[in-house]
């Protein structure tokens, strides 16, 4: 359990100091791993590096990204009132290298972050608790009543950058944050607040020379250190993208069938990391390693039956067969051939054309 250090503050600003030192504690409490404080705002880089990630085209379809960039790009556009962040950390580091998985070709790869429950949920309920707790304790030590808003990764918040300011580590080559203590397995969470609460000292630790992350993509999705171009990107593809997966990518995709940990994985900062100590961020033994076999044969209430609670309900079944069936003709497996042929009178018609990729592909591979 860690928090950044607090830089030192000035005497006048010793009440809130000690409120920010009564937060810390109580977060780790409630069961957090990281926490640190910056000020509500972001420099002009941020929103730079936002408009030349969208001016590439980078967001593919993720039309979001592009509506409400100042708000994205700094927290008083978003709510003029805020005056700090409280930026906090879940670790969900796993027990075993998810890279292990895809030995398996008959298996599926599901990302980390989805093996368990919805992770918006935990976050978003333990931010809550600690949002009350500040408000509470505000007033009984600066006779203030403060305002608090929280945000998982639903509203358009800057959450790495505001992350890397408030002390919990900084954004590695791959674009995600890494941590001196967790490596690059942290859920990201904020309160802005109204108050003004002192800054976390920096985190220190940076990339250096190591570039594992960008060469383990087997997309090539990173056009440069620091960049990422959604559109290739395996997540982006098993997850956001809606239509027919591009037919140059789909042999990179291997069995990942939701999300991908590959650059996470590889990153040598996660040697400092332990396990999860979190009940709810236990994996379920049977999302793991699942059999594409079994999963093929799901219909739109079995899946939603599956996946209840899971974040990977939100794609809906299609997008998950689809996702499958691009595995299936990886796996280089005939046995799985019938699997695919059943599916190509799959009455949608990306589910069909997955089908029918994955049929030529393994009759190809017999032949």
């Amino acid at each position: 359990m860690t928090a950044a250090p607090f830089a030192h503050p000035s005497q006048s600003a010793a009440p809130t100091a000690k409120l920010a030192e009564k937060i810390r504690i109580k977060a780790l409490e409630l069961g957090f791993d990281a926490i640190g404080f910056c000020p509500a705002h972001l420099g002009p880089e941020v929103r730079a590096r936002l408009k030349d990630f969208l001016a590439a085209g980078y967001h593919g379809e993720m039309g979001w990204l592009a509506e409400r960039t100042e708000q994205r790009s700094q927290p008083t556009a978003l709510w003029p009132e805020a005056r700090s962040v409280i930026a906090l950390g879940l670790n969900y580091a796993p027990a075993e290298n998810p890279l292990e998985t895809l030995q398996n070709r008959t298996c599926g790869n599901i990302s980390v972050y989805a093996r368990h429950r919805d992770y918006h949920d935990i976050v978003k309920g333990m931010l809550k608790h600690l949002a009350q707790f500040v408000v509470r304790e505000a007033r009984m030590m600066l006779t203030t009543a403060p305002d608090v808003k929280v945000f998982v990764d639903t509203a358009p918040v800057a959450e790495k950058p505001l992350a890397a300011q408030a002390g919990l580590g900084w954004q590695g080559k791959h674009t995600n944050l890494v941590s001196r203590q967790h490596g690059s397995w942290l859920f990201l969470g904020e309160i802005y607040t109204t108050l003004e609460l002192p800054t976390s000292a920096d985190s220190g630790g940076s990339c250096g020379s190591c570039t594992r992350c960008l060469n383990a993509c087997p997309t090539q999705a990173f056009p440069a250190p620091y960049q990422m171009d959604a559109r290739k990107c395996i997540s982006y593809l098993t997850i956001e993208h809606a239509g027919p997966i591009p037919h140059p990518l789909r042999k990179a995709i291997g069995t990942h069938i939701y999300g991908c940990d590959d650059c996470l994985a590889v990153c040598p900062w996660n040697r400092f990391a332990q396990t999860s100590r979190h009940i709810k961020l236990q994996p379920r033994p049977d999302l793991i390693a699942p059999e594409l076999a079994t999963l093929s044969q799901l219909d739109d209430t079995a899946f939603r039956r599956m996946f209840s609670g899971s974040p990977i309900k939100r794609i809906g079944r299609n997008r998950f067969i689809r996702n499958v069936l691009i595995a299936i003709g990886n796996s280089g497996h005939a046995d799985l051939l019938p699997y695919a042929q059943i599916l190509q009178q799959d009455p949608d018609a990306v589910v069909a054309e997955a089908a029918e990729w994955a049929t030529q592909r393994l009759m190809g591979e017999t032949a």
